[in-house]
């Protein structure tokens, strides 16, 4: 983790906070908890930060060492923040917040890509910076994209409309693990007016108890993406594809699973599963402000 990472839609990741918390069913095989379970060890990164049951415990810390990272990275590239913690969990205090968005304030040359479960609090955030808080508050950080994280239309209707209710150049939506569909059209703040939603991100769940994600419900969040001209990026498959038609020439590791509608995906693994979507890679980005 640092200045090189894996996540397909980003360049870097930057932990300045470390620890989490499990808030909904897309928390159940989270990636970040299984890497921290490999480092919880005295003396080590997650030390402390993980129950006896291999959760996240919900304590979180501030590792100050990396705090000003990015200030240190001289080219300019695309940084996703905390890929191991939210930066607006609960047990954040909104000082220590701020110190963070600082940072991301001073290093103009990146673009910073923020993602949270806990929309409320980061509304709530802007809110204190804005106004309680005797701080200058920028009200657009032109490099600053902040996202949701959803699942299933449940967190779809709960967190999107928080997000567009906070001063954001780009706000964006992680669709991943996509669990169900989700139609945006029918938030209070619909996608399909433009300039509200300005990056969709979908892809399935990975790890060794990775659930299926339904072909037609990525698909359903394209086809919603490209009527409203919203950029959209396909992600990956995760561990499940599709059996006929896509995974043609792919072998089907044993594992296999059958939707009510019939259609029947294959475990192949998220290597061969890969992220092309009806013979095409969705690789979309927002336009840079102006």
């Amino acid at each position: 983790m640092g200045q090189k990472t894996g996540i397909e839609w980003t360049e870097s990741t930057w932990n300045p906070i470390r620890g989490c918390s499990r808030v909904s069913e897309g928390c159940r095989n989270c990636y970040a908890e299984t890497v921290a379970n490999r480092f919880k060890g005295p003396g080590e990164p997650y030390e402390g930060l993980i129950a006896k049951g291999g959760q996240w415990n919900g304590e979180v810390k501030l590792v100050e060492h990396k705090l000003d990272e990015p200030c240190r990275w001289s080219k300019p590239r695309m940084i996703f923040v905390n890929s191991m913690s939210d930066l607006f969990h609960e047990n954040v205090d909104f000082e220590t917040i701020h110190r963070v968005m600082l940072v991301m304030q001073k290093a103009q040359h990146h673009t910073f890509q923020v993602l949270t479960k806990r929309p409320e609090r980061m509304l709530r955030f802007f809110k204190w910076w804005g106004g309680e808080c005797e701080r200058s508050f920028p009200e657009v950080m032109p490099n600053v994209w902040l996202g949701v994280s959803v699942e299933d239309q449940a967190t779809a209707d709960e967190r999107i409309p928080l997000l567009l209710d906070t001063p954001a150049a780009v706000r964006w939506i992680s669709a991943e693990p996509l669990l169900g569909p989700v139609d945006l059209s029918s938030l209070p703040y619909p996608c399909k007016v433009k300039g509200n939603i300005h990056w969709v991100v979908v892809g399935g769940e990975s790890g060794r108890n990775a659930r299926p994600m339904h072909p037609d419900w990525a698909r359903s969040i394209r086809d919603q993406c490209q009527t409203a001209g919203v950029p959209f990026l396909f992600k990956q498959w995760g561990e499940w594809l599709p059996v006929l038609g896509q995974s043609e020439g792919v072998p089907i590791w044993g594992k296999k699973h059958s939707f009510e509608d019939g259609t029947f995906m294959g475990w192949v693994g998220k290597k061969d599963a890969g992220r092309s979507l009806d013979g095409r890679t969705w690789d979309q980005y927002p336009e840079a402000p102006q």
